[in-house]
């Protein structure tokens, strides 16, 4: 009889998509006076006070782990919970935390991308066409006047930065999904999730005395630590833990689908609590691009990618 992650894993992977949406109201508090390299060490600083005991626990499930599926592990790690986290952060600074959240919805097709030249996953029927549709989408939501001023006088458009922050966060993340599948090869989501918090926290930690903004720590306020908290347990710990559990029985490309649940909760979330709505073009946009997503899904489920024989194609 299967477990109820075998039966239900993509939802358990939609839930904790949803969970990742609950912190931008208390992400764009911090971003007001934190520099956002800092705010995720914090973030990891909570998440590994509950990782690192995981890990000691399961220190043999680590050294099964081969050559590539350590390389999958700090990609992950570094890349998707480190990098990612401080650029979809930091454009918080430049564009509406609405349009920073739907143009992670690329994810999914940067995802099924790597699916193919990685684990030599077969393509959905139509998938350049809805790959294209959501491109466009994409350049709707990021500039809704149609015209990308990259430059304002001799410096950057703030929104052109903030899109193009949003947009290496999706690279960066849609890369984790595949890579953390690979490794869930080889180790259970427990030690998963608990190496991807660890190796993270060293790194940013080096980041931070590097860039000298580990300094931060002197300004902050209680509220700055309750909301970092809050932070680390519903978008980091328990959300991850929740997600690696879905994965290790979904397949990456419907996985990433799955994480569809991030901006269905965000568009919610931040019309509640930040009161920064999007424009009227920027809502046809989100709706053609989750269209998109919607009709590559249907089409995908169709010709079904291949199980996990695929997934070892890196072997």
């Amino acid at each position: 009889m299967k477990s109820f992650a075998e039966r239900f894993g993509p939802y358990l992977i939609f839930f904790a998509a949803m969970l990742w949406a609950t912190d931008a109201p208390f992400r764009l508090h911090l971003t007001q006076d934190l520099p956002s390299n800092f705010i995720v060490l914090g973030e990891h600083f909570f998440d590994i006070l509950v990782a690192l005991p995981i890990l000691f626990v399961n220190w043999a499930d680590v050294k099964k782990l081969s050559l590539k599926g350590w390389l999958s592990v700090i990609v992950v790690a570094v890349g998707g919970s480190a990098l990612a986290s401080v650029a979809f952060t930091e454009a918080f600074h430049y564009v509406n935390p609405s349009v920073a959240i739907l143009l992670q919805k690329l994810q999914p097709f940067i995802a099924i991308g790597l699916a193919v030249a990685l684990l030599r996953e077969r393509l959905p029927r139509f998938f350049w066409l809805w790959t294209l549709l959501a491109v466009l989408a994409a350049y709707v939501i990021s500039f809704p006047n149609f015209v990308p001023q990259v430059y304002q006088g001799e410096t950057f458009n703030p929104n052109f930065i903030g899109v193009s922050l949003a947009l290496v966060a999706a690279l960066l993340w849609g890369a984790s999904t595949v890579l953390g599948k690979y490794a869930m090869n080889s180790i259970s989501f427990k030690t998963m999730t608990a190496l991807r918090f660890v190796v993270a926290f060293v790194f940013l930690l080096g980041l931070n005395v590097y860039q000298g903004s580990i300094s931060a720590i002197s300004r902050m306020t209680a509220t700055d630590w309750l909301f970092i908290a809050i932070i680390a347990v519903t978008s980091g710990i328990v959300s991850l833990f929740i997600y690696y559990k879905g994965l290790q029985y979904t397949k990456a490309s419907v996985a990433t689908i799955a994480e569809l649940g991030f901006p269905l909760a965000a568009v919610a979330v931040n019309a509640i609590f930040i009161s920064q709505p999007i424009t009227f073009t920027q809502i046809i946009g989100m709706a053609v691009l989750l269209a998109a997503i919607y009709f590559l899904t249907k089409t995908g489920s169709a010709e079904a990618v291949r199980e996990q024989s695929g997934v070892t194609e890196l072997d």
